[in-house]
C-alpha cells in the first residue's frame, strides 16, 4: 500500500508544456502503445501546423505520461485526442490533463468543451461523466474497429 501512495505522490511532481516537434517521437510511441488505431506522425504534425493547442505531461525525469490536443471553434473547444500512458492509467493523470484543458478553455473565454469517445471506453466515459460531461449525440460508424468493422462515437459536452 505504501508503494502505491508513494507513486501517487510522484504524480504531484509533473510538468505541463506545450507540445512541439521535438515531442512527436515520444507521442507517436505512446499512441502506438495505447491504441490499436493510433494517430500517425502526419496527423500529429498537421495538428501542430494548424495551430491546435497541444500539451504534454511529463514526470520529473522527463518521461511522457500523457498529452492532449484541442481545437478552438467559435465558442467551443473540441478535444481531438487525449492519452495517458497505459502503465500509469488509473492514477488521476487523465483528470490532470482534462483539468488543464478545461482551464485553458476558460482562459480563452470558451463556453463549452466537446469530445467524442468510443462506447467501449468505459473508463474514459466514467471520467468524463464525473467531470460533468453529458452525452449530446452519437456518431454512427465513427471509429475504425477490428477487421473492417466500425464503432460509433458518443459525443459529449461540458458547459463551462
Amino acid at each position: 500500500m505504501s508503494s502505491v501512495l508513494n507513486q501517487d505522490k510522484a504524480w504531484q511532481k509533473v510538468c505541463f508544456s506545450k507540445m512541439n516537434v521535438t515531442d512527436i517521437e515520444d507521442v507517436i510511441a505512446l499512441e502506438q502503445n495505447a491504441y490499436p488505431f493510433p494517430w500517425t506522425r502526419g496527423n500529429l504534425l498537421d495538428s501542430l501546423d494548424s495551430g491546435y493547442e497541444a500539451w504534454v505531461l511529463r514526470d520529473e525525469d522527463g518521461r511522457l505520461l500523457g498529452y492532449f490536443l484541442m481545437m478552438q471553434a467559435l465558442e467551443e473547444v473540441h478535444l481531438l485526442n487525449i492519452t495517458v500512458r497505459p502503465d500509469v492509467q488509473g492514477r488521476g493523470l487523465g483528470r490532470k490533463l482534462l483539468d488543464k484543458l478545461i482551464g485553458l478553455a476558460r482562459e480563452a473565454g470558451m463556453h463549452a468543451v466537446l469530445l467524442e469517445v468510443r462506447p467501449s471506453n468505459n473508463h474514459a466515459l466514467m471520467v468524463y461523466h464525473h467531470l460533468g460531461f453529458v452525452q449530446i449525440a452519437q456518431r454512427k460508424n465513427y471509429y475504425p474497429a477490428a477487421g473492417s468493422a466500425r464503432e460509433d462515437a458518443i459525443v459529449m459536452r461540458k458547459m463551462l
